[in-house]
Parts: C-alpha cells; structure tokens; sequence
C-alpha cells in the first residue's frame, strides 16, 4: 500500500494554472491532478500563506474522495493566497472566476472551502459570468450530456445546494433558514461516528466529544453529534473555547451553532485560547473532531487524548495532521495505529455526495433524501473496511488500501 501510495502522491499533476492578480497581492492556483473521466472537482479556499504545495495536496485528497462519493472523477483544488479579512475579498474573487472562467465551462467544478461561501460568493459571481452553475464543467467533461439532459442536471444542482432545510430532524432552527451547503458535511462527520460504532461495537449515547473548529463543518458536526446522544464536553475555535466536562445539552448545544456570528464561537464564558489550548487536549473523550484547519493536530495532542480515553476520530478537515506528507505521514500513522481515525475522504464527503447525488438525476431532492444518500454513502464505505478488517485500528491505512488501488 504505501508504495502505491507514494507513487500517486508523488506523481505530477495533469494540469497547474497560476494566476497573480495585477490589482492586489492575491495569488492564485488551481491545481487539476487527473482528468480522470473527462473531469475533475474540488472546492475554492481563500487564507493568507496558503500555496501551491496546499493546494496540490487537497487535490490529491479530492481524488481519492471522489473514489467513495462518486461521480469517478479527478481530484482538484482552487486556492488563493490572499487574507479572507481584506475588504478587498469580493473583487478578488470576481478577477479570479472571471480568469479560470473557461475550467468552469468544460471540465472543472468548484464549489466553497475554507473562507469562501459557496452560496453566498461561489455561485452569485460565476453566475454573472454565464456559469449555469459551479459544477457544470464537471457535468459537461464526464456526463457529456445532450441539451435536455444538461439543463436536468444543472436544475436539480441549482435546486439542492441551496435548498432551505426544511424538516426539523435535518436542522438545528427552522427561523435561520440552514441551507444544505451548510450542514451536510458536518452531518455527514457526525454520521461517521454513528456509523463507526454500529459497525465495531459500542453505543454512541453518553460519549463525550471535543470539537476543534466550531465553522460550518465543526459546528453541524456537533449540532449532530449532539442530537445521536454524544456529549459535547469541549469545543475549541481560534477565538477561544468552551469547556464542560459534564457535557453541553442538547439545547445548549444548538443555542452554540445558532449565536454563531460569522461562523465563529460565540459565548458568555468563552476561555482564551491561550488558557484552553492547555486544558482542553487534556480532557476525558471518546470522539474527537478536527475540523478547524488542514495540519493543525499534532503528535502530543494525540497523545494526551489517547491516555484520556480517546476511541475515534473523525476528520472534518482535509489533511488534519500536521505532517508533511498528503495521506500517511508519521502523525497520522501514530493516531491510526492508536485509535480509530475515520479519514476526511469518508468523513467529510457530504458536500461532493450532494453535488454526485443531483447530477446522477435523481429526481427526488427531499432533506431526507438528500441527507439520507450522504449517510448511506458514508456508511457503506466504512462497511468495505470493516468486512477487510473488524480491528479498530488502522482503518485510515485500510481505506486507503480500497481508495488508492482504483487509482494507481
């Protein structure tokens, strides 16, 4: 596995465009690591620092999630190395959409990532270039579809993703008008945790859980988590934390996804983050997310937990170690060889199942439905891993194995 492996994480992308934007520092690359199927999908990121080797690397990752969410697609990245605080932001989306323009039509789709909205940014700006929708290059270069077929297609993709959610067991308040772009991929994180323990044993109900990002993925995660019986007992964001070792409630817990304000941690007793660096990886539990950043959890950090009881992690973030190497490097392999470590190319494949699920042409796009096919989907990769092995460990190693042999 690991020669596979290195061989495809080693190996050159298909297609690089570099784009410097001639009215501010904002830099950009989409990285298309394989055609495979005529096209390639992955979302748009935006922070400040951020470079080609990031955004080679989520590509690669891309690939591999497209093996589990479908449709057989190559993996690709957008980034832009610009901060998402610069009240500059919008026009330097508008100049960058407006210059991979033509990826979009023919054999690219895009969507949101770390500080670009897909509902909000994404589509509104592709929109007034003449893009049907973010993802119609990928619906143009693998399903190749005739006139009728294509509108279809980007009917039901323009339907879905900005779909209010409507049906009270999908949404944590009916009055703030959740979107499915919102939810589904900390849905589809919590549902991992569910899923893992269905199939290896256990009762999710009454086990704790720390959080490591409290934005869209990281707090729906924890919205879920919460309503599957799991306890809340930390959450921690790079405003600050929250700590109860009793565990938040239900009700508590909802009330913290929805005092959000722009997507950040928001609460009377919020601890610095100085302070609660120290004290949260220290904490009793049993589910750990890292949904806050790409490379951000560490050895030590794995360490602490592991002696505090830590069964499983599930990752919200793409490339959540912080390693050097894009899928097994020694952190990684550490946690894996220590508990179970659900990979983010399962974990957090909501929002490429959504877009897989609409362009398929399934006709019925329900809460239900839709949310419904992302846990499935979730459910029967683990599934593949657990019939090659019921060892708790190693399962990131086993997914892998699955994943990279249709790849390489």
């Amino acid at each position: 596995m690991e020669k596979l492996l290195r061989r495809f994480e080693n190996a050159e992308p298909e297609i690089v465009f570099e784009w410097k934007d001639h009215e501010s520092e904002a830099e950009g690359w989409v990285v298309i690591n394989s055609l495979r199927g005529g096209a390639a999908g992955g979302g748009t990121r935006m922070r400040k620092g951020l470079n080609r080797r990031e955004v080679e690397s989520l590509a690669k990752t891309m690939e591999v999630k497209f093996t589990v969410s479908g449709p057989p697609i190559g993996g690709a990245k957008s980034g832009i190395n610009f901060d998402p605080q610069d009240p500059r932001k919008e026009e330097v989306l508008k100049r960058w959409y407006k210059a991979v323009f033509p990826l979009l039509k023919n054999y690219y789709g895009t969507g949101g990532d770390m500080n670009v909205d897909e509902i909000d940014e994404v589509i509104p700006i592709t929109e007034d270039y003449g893009l049907w929708h973010p993802q119609e290059g990928v619906v143009n270069g693998f399903f190749r579809p005739n006139e009728s077929q294509k509108i279809q297609k980007i009917g039901l993709l323009r339907l879905g993703v900005s779909k209010i959610v409507e049906d009270p067991r999908y949404t944590p308040c009916l009055e703030r008008k959740y979107k499915v772009a919102d939810l589904i991929t900390g849905y589809g994180v919590a549902e991992s945790v569910s899923h893992f323990y269905r199939l290896w044993g256990g009762d999710i109900k009454g086990k704790r859980a720390i959080i490591q990002g409290w934005g869209n993925v990281g707090a729906a995660a924890g919205y879920y988590l919460s309503q599957s019986g799991a306890k809340i007992v930390g959450i921690i964001d790079k405003q600050g934390a929250v700590i109860n070792t009793d565990g938040y409630s239900f009700e508590e817990v909802r009330e913290l996804i929805n005092r959000r304000i722009d997507r950040k941690l928001t609460s009377e007793d919020l601890i610095p983050f100085e302070v609660a660096k120290d004290k949260i990886w220290n904490m009793d539990a049993e589910i750990f997310v890292p949904a806050a950043g790409s490379r951000l959890v560490t050895k030590e950090q794995i360490e602490k937990m592991a002696a505090n009881g830590l069964e499983v992690i599930s990752c919200g973030a793409n490339v959540p170690f912080a390693d050097e190497e894009i899928f097994f490097g020694s952190t990684l392999a550490f946690a894996d060889s220590q508990v179970a470590v659900i990979p983010d190319f399962i974990a957090n494949c909501g929002m490429a199942r959504v877009f897989a699920y609409l362009m398929e042409g399934n006709k019925e796009v329900t809460d239900e439905s839709v949310f419904g096919d992302t846990s499935i989907t979730i459910e029967t990769a683990l599934k593949k891993i657990h019939d090659q092995s019921v060892e708790k460990r190693c399962i990131t190693k086993s997914a892998l194995e699955i994943s990279i042999s249709q790849l390489v």
